[in-house]
């Protein structure tokens, strides 16, 4: 599992600083992904409620909100998106999101969270492959001009959890747990070459060539798995999240550990 030895301890005050109550805050970014450099900024990410007099009169409250800093020397990048918002994502088969909701390492949660989490087979389905898919492309696009092994690792790491999702239904993004059966044994130097400085280059750590046939192979077992896949074809989720919203919007809503505003 992730190792939240890593994080500060502050992360948890941040959530009482939002202006709306949050659903949940996760980490996402490299600290899930299994290789965080020891200069790697913190991504937290997570799900605030607008209040009813927000979303229903000709002012709108703000759908994505964003809060950056420095503490302690760690920088912080924190995205929150509003209830609605983050449903309709989840039903697009959106893996990022869902890699969010479904992080292990949880800042703030809520009964709210609780409900949406249980809800995973109602809106994982074998088109989540396509985001995988695409997601690995433009890392390895970017591997490909810049030569580091930040995006050579998002790269393996997204075509492994989408492997792992249609094989499994589940959704696991640590690269250290998800390289093993798949003949990679070059990933943990990668990992441990990427932990010293988060723009490291490949260098001579692997041949560009193995990794580059790796990347071919995976690529070519993630679709075969979107086709074999026990996934369904479409969420199911969509009236269990509508009532959620509509509930979250009209009575009074808390975190845990976090006072509604």
């Amino acid at each position: 599992m992730p190792n939240s030895d890593d994080l500060p301890g502050w992360l948890h005050t941040i959530v009482g600083e939002q202006p709306y109550p949050l659903v949940f805050a996760t980490i996402s970014g490299a600290h899930l992904y299994g290789f965080a450099s020891v200069d790697s900024d913190v991504d937290m990410r997570g799900v605030h409620v607008l209040p009813a007099e927000q979303v229903v009169g000709l002012s709108h409250g703000e759908d994505t909100l964003q809060h950056m800093g420095t503490r302690d020397g760690v920088e912080l990048d924190l995205v929150t998106h509003d209830l609605l918002k983050f449903c309709r994502l989840l039903l697009k088969n959106n893996g990022y999101v869902a890699e969010q909701l479904l992080s292990p390492l949880v800042v703030a949660t809520s009964p709210l969270h609780q409900q949406l989490v249980a809800l995973a087979p109602q809106f994982l389905t074998r088109h989540h492959a396509h985001h995988y898919l695409g997601f690995a492309a433009t890392q390895w696009k970017l591997f490909e001009r810049n030569g580091e092994l930040k995006p050579a690792l998002y790269t393996l790491r997204v075509l492994l959890t989408g492997i792992h999702l249609m094989h499994t239904g589940q959704i696991l993004c640590d690269l250290r747990l998800l390289w093993h059966e798949h003949d990679l044994p070059f990933v943990p130097e990668l990992i441990a070459a990427k932990r010293e400085g988060e723009h490291r280059q490949l260098a001579d750590i692997v041949a560009a060539e193995r990794l580059a046939a790796a990347v071919t192979r995976l690529r070519g077992t993630l679709e075969q798995a979107a086709v074999d896949t026990s996934l369904p074809d479409r969420a199911t989720a969509y009236d269990t999240l509508h009532d959620l919203i509509v509930h979250a919007r009209l009575a009074p809503f808390k975190t845990d550990g976090q006072k509604g505003k």
